[in-house]
């Protein structure tokens, strides 16, 4: 079993209080991971490839390419395809009264 003083560390190294109940529950339940941990250890797995993924699937990027988002060149455009323009800028209905 875990110790109290185990779970006060566990607590200071994550930065987190417990009242003395937490700290009794938190040893119990960290106890019964622990064990439930050990139950696997002993499965016997010899003779089975370890996992490296869950797929056989290949992941497909593009090839990184920087591509120029400014609208400064097409700025005349958006302005002209705007229903409402008021000294080159696009005039929109107001959002608040």
């Amino acid at each position: 079993m875990i110790t109290k003083e185990d779970v006060q560390h566990i607590a200071r190294l994550a930065r987190i209080e417990l009242t003395p109940e937490e700290e009794e529950r938190f040893g119990h339940e960290i106890s019964a991971i622990l064990k439930f941990v050990e139950q696997l250890n002993q499965v016997d797995t010899t003779g089975i490839e370890p996992m490296t993924g869950g797929t056989h699937l290949e992941q497909i990027v593009r090839p990184d390419e920087q591509i120029d988002t400014s609208i400064e060149h097409r700025s005349g455009a958006l302005i002209e395809s705007a229903a409402e323009t008021k000294d080159r800028w696009v005039s929109v209905k107001s959002v608040f009264e």
